[in-house]
């Protein structure tokens, strides 16, 4: 069973709390400023799902400094093209081909995971644009970047071995803490928003309820 550990706050507090050695990889969807303004037309709109336009972000109004989250032994970053000036040259990008086949529209049809591991750029298909969503139901609009449990398993699988403790310091619905539960992972979460903090809180319960009923 995994062991879990969700805090609510700013991370960057609460990362100093946490025991030496207690993290083995840093897997996250941080804000990296896509509400704030640097001499191009971007919107929250360009972000989230019809139900979410309007909606904030916390920390998405300034740009990004990835180094607090470098340090640890696999890291994942998504969105990491907009501030990969700031990141260490890597051949072991990720790419999710969120469209899968769809024709081309205004929203991108892919998404880049920046990472520190080494080897060939890989690419994970799953259908995940507007309403068209592949493989999941129920709570799939629960935060304006939520992201398929099945692309953060896959993640998670590439990155980390069973037993791993995994930290998302940007946890929003808590999909990455859903991700761990159903891949024998730990992990640490943490979540500035108290409502989407909540949110995370009840599905990773509601996954750790699952595990416990098959087993």
């Amino acid at each position: 069973m995994s062991n879990v550990k969700l805090y609510q706050g700013d991370c960057l507090e609460i990362l100093p709390t946490l025991a030496a050695g207690s993290v083995d990889a840093v897997i996250t969807d941080p804000p990296y400023g896509m509400n704030y303004k640097h001499g191009a037309s971007y919107s929250a709109e360009k972000r989230v799902t019809t139900r979410h336009v309007g909606t904030r972000i916390v920390g998405d109004d300034k740009p990004f400094d990835p180094s607090p989250f470098l340090g640890y032994r696999s890291v994942a970053l998504f969105g990491a093209n907009h501030f990969a000036s700031k990141l260490p040259d890597s051949r072991g990008w990720m790419v999710w081909n969120k469209r899968s086949g769809m024709k081309p529209m205004d929203f991108s049809d892919c998404e880049l995971i920046w990472t520190n591991k080494g080897g060939h750029i890989k690419q994970f298909e799953y259908m995940w644009s507007g309403v068209c969503r592949a493989g999941e139901s129920g709570d799939v609009s629960l935060h304006p970047t939520q992201k398929p449990i099945e692309l953060m398993k896959w993640i998670i699988l590439q990155l980390t071995h069973e037993g791993d403790t995994i930290l998302d310091p940007f946890m929003g619905s808590g999909t990455t803490g859903v991700a761990c539960v159903q891949t024998g992972r730990n992990f640490i979460g943490i979540e500035i928003d108290p409502t989407y903090y909540a949110i995370a809180e009840k599905r990773i319960a509601h996954a750790q309820l699952q595990i416990r009923m098959e087993i």
